[in-house]
């Protein structure tokens, strides 16, 4: 199945993409942070007013993951200092374990190609282990580890990871 990935430019489409982000922060999540984290940060940087305003004034994109047609996913990156900074990844569970994420970074590639970038780097909680283990299945490399505050009491604890893309 070859999935397509339409970049977000409407109202209708932000709203998709910040209900998929509550469904599926909600689901895979828990098991890392607290409710209460998850629901601060999906306010902070997934609802449609934080999507919206990444896009118009961030300089993020957005790309939903379609299957047929069908959001099963979404993707948020940004262009920054010859690099392609992976800002979201996410893919509703019943849709992972059918190579979705191995399509998306296909996706990325070429992107980053057709636009003359060096590397795809991205940051990811270090206690969240699969999405870890998919990353350096795909070449991607622990290169730091970074702490950062996000108010509200509430840190991210990740390791930051890095692809080379060859042109």
């Amino acid at each position: 199945m070859k999935l397509m990935f339409p970049r977000v430019n409407t109202a209708e489409e932000t709203a998709e993409v910040a209900r998929l982000a509550a469904e599926i922060w909600q689901e895979y999540y828990i098991s890392i942070i607290t409710i209460e984290q998850i629901d601060y940060m999906i306010e902070k940087f997934q609802s449609v007013r934080a999507i919206t305003d990444q896009i118009h004034h961030l300089g993020y994109e957005y790309y939903l993951v379609h299957n047929h047609g069908s959001a099963v996913g979404y993707i948020s990156l940004r262009q920054e200092e010859g690099k392609l900074f992976l800002s979201k990844f996410y893919i509703a569970k019943e849709y992972r374990g059918r190579g979705y994420a191995s399509q998306a970074l296909e996706f990325l590639e070429k992107l980053c190609k057709d636009r003359n970038l060096s590397h795809i780097w991205l940051t990811v909680n270090r206690n969240n282990n699969s999405s870890i283990a998919v990353y350096e299945k795909k070449g991607f490399q622990t290169v730091r580890e970074q702490i950062s505050d996000i108010g509200n009491g509430f840190v991210m604890d990740d390791f930051i990871m890095e692809k080379e893309v060859c042109s």
